[in-house]
């Protein structure tokens, strides 16, 4: 692991140890440091280290002289590859430090550690850090890793979760680094219901494939989830492009065609050979072949509806009504289908209240006139069984 945040310290920010810094220095101490901090600028720290080790030899060090040499041996030892002596200097500045300058010390004395891989060590040094009020960045990002290498990922959560609860109370988008340590740590600790909440909310505030991939691979398998919602698994595939097999084209097709929707099944295909997954291989003759049943069923389908919404509307149940509605929605009469949906709902005695709205609220989404509404009525789905999931998912699929 690479050292979170390189050595700062005062006397070798520049390098080298001026002849002005080397000033209340006795000679035989000031000169070798003086010169060790020109081997160091020079990019020669192993001749800078032995210069260093000069002026320790000198008797009497006094207590001004040791913390110089201790600097300047910490950052000639640190870059010359040489991590214990920088370790046992850092120890020793860290031993007559306190406050903000201690803090410092043990960060990097803690990043050290962890680069010799003595966990126990950094982690020491860590708390020390914490203790002396460093809540830097650098001592987060320690903080993690300590923690994964620990295999605590009880820990990383909440640590993960404390950060993204801070930023969304403060108005603010959580950091993406925090979502997907929390995400990872609550898939190692088998935290299923946590671990789908924080990939929904990457989802939220960074739509990326992966991240669309990810989730929608796992919705399925989701306690509770009813198959009747797999057409909208394919959709939401298609809608954020991570659909992109052969049988997942003819699977989104033909379960259009199956709930009587062949428009919708034909632009499904016809995308299918845009992309190239269609029309092509053993299997380009079937695809061929429900690419022309579809347009078939579709022509005959538009002959019917005006019958069909006729018909439903004496039904004393109002699913007829948003089933014709949906079928006016994938022909592209979407206002037309938008009525009919609402008048569905409104007649009530409805088998599935939610899978209604949930159409009115995809339906709406398609137009412009009821854009604004679509999320109010999204919103507004309930249950367990996937219709939620999927209300939640388009209405951040159709931003």
């Amino acid at each position: 692991m690479k050292t979170l945040r390189a050595l700062t310290l005062a006397l070798v920010a520049a390098g080298c140890l001026t002849a002005a810094s080397a000033q209340g220095l006795r000679p035989e101490v000031g000169k070798p440091l003086q010169q060790a901090g020109e081997l160091l600028k020079a990019g020669k720290a192993k001749e800078a280290l032995g210069k260093v080790r000069e002026a320790e030899g000198a008797g009497g060090i006094t207590s001004e002289e040791r913390q110089t040499i201790d600097t300047m041996k910490a950052a000639a030892a640190q870059r010359a590859g040489d991590m214990p002596t920088a370790i046992t200097a850092l120890e020793s500045m860290a031993g007559r430090a306190s406050g903000a300058q201690l803090g410092q010390y043990a960060e990097q004395l803690a990043g050290l550690y962890a680069q010799q891989r003595n966990n126990g060590k950094a982690t020491e040094w860590l708390n020390k850090a914490i203790a002396a009020g460093n809540n830097s960045a650098g001592i987060k990002q320690m903080q993690s890793y300590l923690q994964r290498a620990s295999g605590d990922y009880g820990a990383i959560a909440k640590e993960a979760a404390a950060a993204v609860a801070a930023a969304e109370q403060a108005g603010r988008r959580p950091e993406e680094v925090d979502l997907l340590r929390l995400a990872d740590a609550q898939n190692r600790t088998n935290n299923t219901a946590g671990y789908g909440a924080t990939l929904e909310k990457l989802l939220a505030n960074y739509p990326k494939k992966d991240y669309w991939n990810l989730y929608l691979s796992r919705l399925p398998r989701k306690a509770g989830f009813a198959d009747r919602f797999l057409i909208d698994v394919l959709r939401l595939r298609l809608e954020t492009g991570t659909l992109t097999k052969t049988e997942d084209y003819m699977e989104l097709a033909q379960l259009a065609m199956q709930q009587g929707l062949p428009s919708e099944a034909t632009r499904v295909v016809e995308q299918g050979y845009k992309a190239g997954v269609l029309g092509t291989g053993a299997e380009a003759a079937r695809h061929q072949r429900l690419r022309d049943l579809a347009k078939k069923e579709e022509g005959e389908l538009k002959g019917k509806l005006a019958g069909l919404a006729t018909e439903a509307a004496n039904f004393k149940e109002g699913d007829g009504l948003v089933r014709v509605g949906g079928s006016y929605v994938s022909i592209g009469e979407v206002d037309r289908g938008i009525e009919l949906i609402q008048q569905g709902i409104k007649k009530g005695n409805l088998k599935r209240p939610e899978d209604a709205k949930l159409r009115l609220g995809l339906a709406q989404l398609q137009s412009p006139k009821t854009k604004a509404a679509a999320t109010q009525t999204l919103r507004s789905v309930k249950g367990t069984d996937g219709a939620a999931d999927i209300a939640r998912l388009w209405l951040v699929a159709g931003k």
